[in-house]
């Protein structure tokens, strides 16, 4: 094939665009996830059966794998769901704490009371991130994407620096997995909140506009007040 050739051929590597869904589509939706968050909520993983979500939202079984190629693909759109209620509800009330470190902190525990009062719904969309395999990839990510919008909203941060984006990814996982070791019993609340608000610390090392000097400690060989201490 030559270069011209070459050039003029569609990549096959290219995907298209997914078209909008419609009115009605987005209703069906809707009604899928409703029924997904309902049933995980009484009985977690296990108690969402793609048959009995096809029954509960009033559509076909085929209809609901259209939407969803599996119960792990389905669960991760709930997550996705739930994080996106929850931002809603956090832009409408902000947290109001003075530093950013501070606000992340009280915001992701605000999101880990909302998960703790339904724990079986938090099982089981925590398990479906955990099963997911390369073909939900692309809902990992939107969750993914949709975390760091609430940090660097609690930041108030439109331009992060690759260093805050960095802690901001820490800050993630540390919070995903606190939530793991809560659910599996092996962490308490107060560790969890230690947990979170000792690393969220990461965003005030990372500002740009930090002043160095205010994290060195006395000169070595030096008493507190800048002196030599005696024998």
């Amino acid at each position: 094939m030559t270069a011209e050739a070459r050039t003029a051929a569609p990549s096959v590597t290219a995907v298209p665009a997914t078209p909008p869904l419609t009115e009605r589509q987005e209703a069906r939706r809707r009604r899928i996830l409703h029924a997904s968050a309902q049933l995980a909520s009484r009985g977690g993983f296990d108690a969402v059966q793609m048959r009995e979500v096809a029954e509960a939202a009033g559509v076909a079984l085929g209809t609901l794998y259209r939407y969803f190629p599996s119960k792990v693909h389905l669960l991760v759109a709930t997550m996705q769901d739930q994080l996106q209620h929850l931002h809603t509800t956090l832009r409408k009330r902000p947290p109001a704490a003075e530093s950013s470190a501070q606000r992340v902190a009280e915001t992701l525990m605000r999101a880990f009371r909302a998960l703790q009062r339904e724990p079986h719904l938090a099982d089981a969309m925590v398990r479906a991130l955990t099963f997911a395999d390369r073909s939900v990839s692309p809902e990992v990510d939107t969750v993914s994407r949709q975390t760091t919008a609430i940090i660097l909203d609690a930041m108030g941060l439109e331009n992060p620096t690759p260093e805050q984006l960095s802690a901001v990814r820490v800050i993630e996982h540390t919070w995903h997995s606190a939530l793991i070791t809560w659910l599996s019993g092996r962490a308490s609340i107060a560790q969890v909140k230690i947990d979170i608000e000792t690393v969220c610390r990461l965003i005030d090392l990372t500002d740009p506009e930090r002043d160095p000097r205010q994290e060195r400690g006395p000169a070595p060989g030096r008493g507190r007040a800048g002196r030599r201490p005696t024998g």
